[in-house]
């Protein structure tokens, strides 16, 4: 067995010690807003309940690693001592994976993921729709573990109002963990599936995805696309270009040779197949050609 001291350790190795060997953790997808009334929306794995009377949750908003810079959430709860922590199940993990995005101050996470902003009924920040179980926080203390990177600040919450889908609710009124689906992180790209165990996500780009704000009118209204779907497609630098396009549709082919008269619903099941086999690059091609 291989043993180690922590301070024998860097910052980050240890980091990626703890997140891999302390796994799956649950997911606070925690929604708040600033001192101007900006709305910001960003998951954290360092989360759990920790009691019932008192409701209480504890989310953590570590100091970054690189660079010992302090989340926008953090700066908010000290802001607006108020946060509601959604839960995350499979239909919205990549569309949460993505609003991880550092992206700058200000910036509405919500509109960038394609998520949807439901007001709530005590508190100020916004509830995500989509989620299935969404709780409404007064935020009773910041405890700051530390000034160093990787150090820990737990924001200790207490539940003032809940709201649950009545789609993940068996006859007798409690949840089903498998109508759920929750999802929870590991180490890396991992994360665990009530379901169906782990699996691979990758993570957002240090550039920037484009974010479904982004996206022509014709993709962002689909009826076919998903929010897993979104999420992945949202997660790119930048489309395509017009040539690419075109190059790409004169190679397709016998495989689907009236790709340019097909309808819209034709493109955007097809573009979800390439999806299903985690070519984003193809997907959009089919979806602007």
């Amino acid at each position: 067995m291989t043993s180690f001291s922590p301070k024998e350790l860097s910052t980050s190795k240890l980091h990626a010690y703890l997140l891999s060997a302390v796994a799956p953790r649950p997911i606070a997808f925690a929604s708040t807003l600033d001192a101007n009334g900006k709305p910001n929306l960003a998951p954290f794995s360092f989360f759990n309940v920790f009691s019932a009377n008192p409701p209480i949750l504890i989310f953590s908003p570590a100091r970054r690693v690189r660079g010992n810079t302090v989340k926008h959430t953090l700066q908010n709860v000290e802001a607006v001592k108020e946060v509601v922590i959604n839960v995350v199940n499979y239909d919205l993990v990549h569309q949460m994976s993505l609003s991880s995005t550092e992206y700058e101050e200000g910036v509405n996470e919500f509109e960038k993921a394609g998520l949807t902003m439901l007001k709530s009924d005590i508190v100020k920040p916004f509830r995500v729709a989509e989620s299935p179980i969404q709780f409404e926080c007064q935020v009773n203390e910041i405890v700051k573990l530390g000034d160093k990177g990787g150090a820990g600040n737990l924001v200790i919450c207490e539940v003032v109002k809940l709201h649950i889908n009545k789609n993940v609710l068996d006859e007798e009124g409690t949840i089903n963990q498998n109508k759920l689906d929750l999802v929870a992180r590991a180490g890396g790209s991992y994360y665990s599936r009530a379901k169906n165990g782990f699996f691979e996500i990758p993570k957002p780009l240090s550039t920037l995805g484009i974010g479904v704000d982004s996206f022509p009118d014709c993709v962002k209204n689909s009826t076919v696309l998903t929010g897993n779907n979104f999420g992945m497609l949202a997660n790119v630098e930048a489309l395509p270009t017009d040539k690419s396009v075109q190059h790409f549709v004169e190679n397709l082919g016998s495989r689907h040779p009236d790709i340019k008269s097909a309808t819209l619903v034709e493109k955007h099941k097809l573009a979800q197949n390439y999806l299903s086999q985690g070519d984003v690059d193809s997907a959009w091609k089919i979806l602007l050609a």
